[in-house]
């Protein structure tokens, strides 16, 4: 007989299949452009605004099968030149999902670039946590990126990790007491403070 986790994977699995696999990439469809990234967003205004700005629909370029649109014809000529440097990482899903192997379809209006790359988050909670320990982080999911999500759609792999969660996989209240605890220590991260938390 099968177990209780075996058979609601099955199910989640299933109702996923019923329902749309869901994009590999966080895309929106709007107006002409039926895969546009950063809900619209320019990408390079992240750097050069310290950002999120409105692109202009009429002001575009189409960039590994998305299009992305930019808020001046410098910006688009900017990413043309180097769309690796602009481009959000995993996909324009929530970074702080990524080190769980999830894939979160979120907004983009909260960010930070870190190393110089940008990351996107569900809203700033899921930033400040991530933040916590932001090197373990990108590691951890860079390497569950290349190795499992990267091609997978969105609604497949949630339905996977939510049942079968990754190890050292920790709760948002989880999260939420370490950097309390981390608040009250007085030792988070100079990162966190750059980002006003």
């Amino acid at each position: 007989m099968p177990n209780f986790r075996t058979s609601l994977a099955a199910l989640l699995i299933s109702l996923a299949l019923l329902t749309g696999c869901g994009t590999v990439k966080n895309t929106i469809a709007d107006g002409d452009d039926s895969a546009l990234m950063l809900r619209g967003n320019d990408p390079v205004a992240y750097f050069t605004e310290g950002r999120a700005v409105k692109g202009s629909p009429a002001i575009k370029a189409l960039h590994d099968g998305v299009t992305y649109r930019f808020a001046s014809d410098a910006n688009k000529a900017r990413f043309v030149a180097d769309p690796k440097r602009f481009e959000p990482q995993y996909a324009g899903f929530c970074a702080s999902g990524a080190p769980y192997a999830l894939k979160a379809n979120i907004g983009a209006d909260t960010f930070a670039v870190v190393e110089g790359k940008l990351y996107l988050y569900g809203g700033p909670r899921s930033r400040q946590n991530w933040m916590l320990d932001y090197v373990e982080n990108i590691r951890t999911g860079d390497m569950y990126w290349a190795t499992e999500t990267r091609d997978m759609p969105y609604r497949l792999q949630n339905a996977k990790r939510y049942t079968f969660k990754v190890p050292g996989y920790k709760t948002d209240a989880e999260l939420d007491a370490i950097y309390a605890q981390r608040k009250a220590a007085g030792t988070l991260n100079p990162l966190a403070a750059k980002y006003g938390l």
